[in-house]
């Protein structure tokens, strides 16, 4: 199934970066990756991993707690050193063509598709960030 096959690329490139296998994590992002990042600037650490500037992370891990199909997209979770996470991979013929970056940020994701409302797809599973985000936020991937 495509869906299983892209969850497994994301996987792959989850496991290159903790192994520091910048080549692997090169072969499995497109060369024009369409990347969106929503929160603080000092928290764009995979922006910062990808490009090399990984050096000032001092230790930051993306190691997800959850990673799922959902609909196109394979999204992924995840905390660290206090920061809650979630990534949204597209990934095309085995290779991640677009990333969504959010950080601590309740997220709802839905898809709207040309709809201005749609079903609920996905929600983030953590509760110890409820009270410090904008309440009934919803973000479309």
């Amino acid at each position: 199934m495509i869906e299983d096959a892209n969850k497994r690329v994301v996987e792959s490139l989850y496991d290159a970066l903790t192994r520091g296998d910048t080549e692997a994590a090169a072969k499995l992002l497109a060369s024009d990756l369409e990347w969106w990042f929503h929160g603080p600037p000092r928290r764009q650490h995979m922006m910062m991993v990808l490009t090399g500037q990984s050096g000032a992370l001092t230790g930051f891990r993306f190691e997800p707690s959850r990673v799922a199909v959902v609909g196109e997209w394979v999204v992924a979770e995840g905390e660290e050193e206090g920061a809650y996470w979630v990534h949204v991979w597209t990934v095309r013929e085995g290779v991640i063509t677009q990333f969504r970056e959010y950080f601590n940020t309740w997220l709802t994701v839905q898809e709207l598709g040309r709809r201005t409302e749609g079903p609920t797809l996905w929600q983030s599973a953590p509760t110890t960030y409820l009270g410090r985000s904008l309440p009934g936020l919803v973000l479309a991937v």
